[in-house]
C-alpha cells in the first residue's frame, strides 16, 4: 500500500513561501514532523497490523497509576499489579503499599488493601487458585556515603534452657567496654537453650540459642563506629536474665547498608479480592523465586536476609495445606534465580538471575535434584558471565523440555550486556546449551513471553544497567521454534528497563508494564521516572478474519483424564495447549508453561486429554486455547487442574 499524505499535510507542504521559508530554517525539524506522521500512519494500517502487530495504551485513572514491580494473571481474569513502597523510600517510611486489581477486558481498576511492603518479594500460583506471595522490604539500601548511623549484625545469646524470650523494637543493646549504645527498629524471638543430659554420667550440657538482628547506634556519625568483637548487654534485663541473655557483634560500622528482607508470606485469593495471611518463612528474604514442585508444594530460595546479606542457601518448602514452612536441601543462589520444573520432578536454574551475590558463587546453571540435593552443571553457554538480568523461558510445548536463555548482562552495575541466545534439550542424558538466534543487539531487562500458537515474543529491555545512558531498545521481535528464527513484530513506545514486565492476557494479547530507569536522559544528569504506564501488545493472529471459539465443557480436568467442549471449527482444530498464568517480575516469570494436550475431533466438538505426569502439568489453574491451520488461537477457557 502507498501512502498518501493526509489533505492538510498536503495543503501545508503546499503552501508557498512561508512553508518553504520554514523549511529552509529547519528542515530536520520538518523531516522529523513528516517522518513521524508517516510512522503512525503506517502502523495503523490494517495490513501492517495483520504481519506485525499492534501496541495500544491502557486508560488507567490516576489514582491507580503505580509501580508495578510485581503482575500475575489470576483465573477470575483479573491482573494483580503490586507495587509495595514502589522502590520509593518516601513510601516505605510512610508505609504507603499499594497494589491494584486490573479487569483487561472491563478495563476497571481497585485498590487492594496491602498490609507489608510486597516490593520484591517472590510469588507463585497455588494449586487453589490463589497467588502466594512471600518476602519484601524490611529496610531500604543505604549507600555509604549516606549512612548516618553505624550499625550492623548482632548475635543474642539465650543461656536459660527454660524459656524463650522476646524483645521489642526499640532495644537498647550496650556495649559492656565503652558504654556505646545500639538499638533495634524490629522485634527479635529468641529460643531456648538446648538442655542435654548424659545418660551415663547424669552431666548436663546447656547450648545457647542463637538469634540474629541488625542494629543501628544511638548516636548519628562516627562517634558510633564500633571496629572490634565486643559483648553487648541487654538495657531492662534483671536477675539471672542480665547473665544469661546478651549480645555479640563483631563490627558495626558506617559502610554500606543493602536492603533487608522480612519473613512474611501471604495468599491472595482472587474471589475475595484480599491477602490472607499465612504463617511466616523461616528466613526473611527480599528478591527470593519461589517455584512450584511437582506435589503442589511451594520451594523459596535466595533472597536477602533481615541483615542484608545473600540468604547461605538456607532453602525452604510451603505445604498449602498446612500454610507453613520447613527448611529443605541447602543450595546457594544468587537472588531471583529462574528455576524451572522439569518432568521427572529435578529443578533446572538456567543462570538467569536478577541482582545480588558474588560473581563467582552459584552462577553455573545446571540441574538441581531436591532429593538427593546433587547439582548437575550444564555446560556449553557462551557469554557466561552475562547471565545477570537474563531472560528464560520454558519454550513451548513443555514436553520438548527445551529451555531458553536470552540477553542478560554483567554482575551488578556492569556496562557489559549480551545478544546471545542459547537452547538447552533437558532430555538429553548430558544437556549443553547450544547457539539460538542473535537478538538485535545485547539486551538486559528483556522479557519473554509464550504466545498460544508456539511463539515466544520478546519485548523491551536496555543496553546498559537499568537503561542508563538512553538504552532502552524500543523493539519487540518473535521467536519461532519451529524455525529457530526472530520474526519482526510491531516496536512498542515506551521503554521497558529494570522492574518491569510482561505477561499473557486470556484474549492472546500481551500486556507490558513498569519500568525503572536509573536516569531520565542520555548524559545521566537527571533522575529516571518510574513508567507507570500500560501498554498491550495484540498480535498478528488477532487481526484475522476467522478465529476458532471454545465453549462448553467442565471447569476441571484430571490429569489422566478427558473433556469435551463445542466449537463449530472442530474439523480444523490443529492445537490444544494448556497455558499456565503468569507470576512475573524482574523479567523473571518461572511459573510460564505451555503444554500441548491430545486432540479428538468429532462434529461440532473435540475431546482434549491432560497429561499424568504432575510435573509436567502441576495442579492449579490454566488457560485452555486452541489453534486453527493457520495458528490463530481461541480466546481461553479457564480449567482447573485438581
Amino acid at each position: 500500500m502507498r501512502y498518501r499524505p493526509s489533505r492538510r499535510l498536503r495543503k501545508m507542504v503546499a503552501g508557498g513561501a512561508a512553508v518553504g521559508v520554514l523549511a529552509g530554517m529547519n528542515t530536520p525539524a520538518i523531516y522529523a514532523y513528516t517522518t513521524e506522521k508517516y510512522h503512525e500512519y503506517k502502523i495503523n494500517q490494517p495490513a501492517y497490523k495483520a504481519k506485525y502487530g499492534h501496541w495500544d495504551f491502557v486508560d488507567v485513572p490516576a489514582k491507580y497509576r503505580i509501580n508495578s514491580i510485581h503482575a500475575a494473571m489470576l483465573h477470575t481474569g483479573k491482573v494483580l499489579l503490586i507495587a509495595g513502597s514502589g522502590n520509593d523510600e518516601k513510601n516505605f517510611k510512610a508505609k504507603t503499599f499499594q497494589s491494584v486489581l486490573w479487569d483487561p477486558v472491563k478495563n476497571t481498576f481497585k485498590e487492594i488493601d496491602t498490609p507489608k511492603d510486597m516490593f520484591c518479594s517472590g510469588h507463585v500460583q497455588l494449586a487453589n487458585g490463589n497467588l502466594l506471595v512471600a518476602g519484601g522490604t524490611a529496610r531500604y539500601e543505604k549507600l555509604k556515603g549516606d549512612v548516618t548511623r553505624a550499625g550492623g549484625e548482632m548475635i543474642i545469646k539465650n543461656e536459660d534452657p527454660d524459656k524463650p524470650r522476646a524483645f521489642p523494637q526499640g532495644t537498647i543493646f550496650v556495649n559492656s567496654e565503652n558504654g556505646k549504645k545500639f538499638h533495634t527498629d524490629f522485634p527479635i524471638n529468641v529460643p531456648r537453650a538446648k538442655k542435654t543430659v548424659d545418660k551415663k554420667t547424669g552431666k548436663v550440657t546447656v547450648t545457647a540459642s542463637n538469634a540474629r538482628i541488625f542494629v543501628e547506634s544511638e548516636v548519628k556519625g562516627d562517634k558510633g563506629i564500633v571496629n572490634t568483637a565486643a559483648q553487648y548487654e541487654i538495657q531492662g534485663l534483671t536477675g539471672d536474665d542480665t547473665n544469661n541473655l546478651y549480645g555479640l557483634a563483631t563490627k558495626l560500622g558506617m559502610d554500606k547498608k543493602d536492603f533487608q528482607g522480612i519473613k512474611n508470606a501471604y495468599e491472595f485469593d482472587p474471589v475475595a479480592e484480599k491477602y490472607i495471611p499465612v504463617d511466616p518463612m523461616n528466613e526473611a528474604r527480599w528478591y527470593p523465586t519461589l517455584v512450584t514442585l511437582e506435589d503442589g508444594k511451594v520451594l523459596a530460595v535466595s533472597g536477602l536476609d533481615d541483615i542484608g546479606q545473600v540468604v547461605p542457601g538456607k532453602n525452604e518448602i510451603f505445604d498449602p495445606k498446612t500454610k507453613k514452612w520447613t527448611y529443605t536441601r541447602t543450595r546457594y543462589f544468587p537472588t531471583y534465580p529462574a528455576l524451572f520444573l522439569t518432568q521427572g520432578g529435578k529443578i533446572f536454574y538456567s543462570g538467569a538471575n536478577a541482582g545480588y551475590g558474588p560473581a563467582d558463587k552459584g552462577r553455573v546453571p545446571g540441574i538441581w535434584n531436591l532429593k538427593t540435593n546433587s547439582f548437575k552443571a550444564v555446560p556449553g553457554i557462551s557469554d557466561a558471565k552475562d547471565l545477570e538480568t537474563a531472560s528464560s523461558v520454558l519454550l513451548p510445548p513443555a514436553q520438548d523440555q527445551k529451555v531458553m536463555v536470552l540477553g542478560g548482562g554483567g554482575v551488578g552495575e556492569s556496562k557489559s550486556s549480551t545478544d546471545r541466545t542459547a537452547i538447552v534439550d533437558l532430555t538429553q542424558d548430558n544437556p549443553t546449551f547450544t547457539a539460538g538466534p542473535d537478538l538485535s543487539e545485547p539486551t538486559r531487562y528483556l522479557n519473554s513471553v509464550l504466545l498460544p500458537d508456539d511463539t515466544v515474543l520478546t519485548t523491551g529491555g536496555s543496553r546498559d544497567y537499568r537503561g542508563r545512558s538512553a538504552s532502552d531498545i524500543l523493539k519487540a521481535q518473535i521467536y519461532d521454534p519451529a524455525s529457530n528464527a526472530f520474526l519482526k513484530a510491531a516496536d512498542p513506545a515506551v521503554g521497558r528497563d529494570y522492574h518491569s514486565e510482561a505477561l499473557l492476557l486470556p484474549d492472546g494479547r500481551v500486556a507490558v508494564l513498569g519500568s525503572n530507569p536509573l536516569y531520565g536522559d542520555k548524559d545521566n544528569t537527571t533522575v529516571g521516572v518510574f513508567e507507570k504506564r500500560i501498554e498491550i501488545y495484540t498480535p498478528a493472529y488477532r487481526y484475522r478474519a476467522t478465529k476458532p471459539a471454545l465453549s462448553g465443557g467442565p471447569s476441571s480436568i484430571e490429569r489422566g483424564g478427558s473433556a469435551t467442549f463445542r466449537t463449530e471449527q472442530a474439523a480444523g482444530i490443529r492445537t490444544a495447549r494448556l497455558i499456565r498464568p503468569s507470576a512475573v517480575t524482574h523479567a523473571t516469570d518461572v511459573e510460564q508453561r505451555s503444554i500441548a494436550l491430545d486432540v479428538k475431533k468429532q462434529k461440532g466438538a473435540i475431546t482434549v486429554t491432560i497429561p499424568k505426569d504432575p510435573s509436567l502439568v502441576p495442579s492449579g489453574w490454566y488457560m485452555l486455547v486452541v489453534t486453527d491451520p493457520d495458528g490463530t488461537p481461541s480466546k481461553a477457557v479457564w480449567v482447573k487442574v485438581p
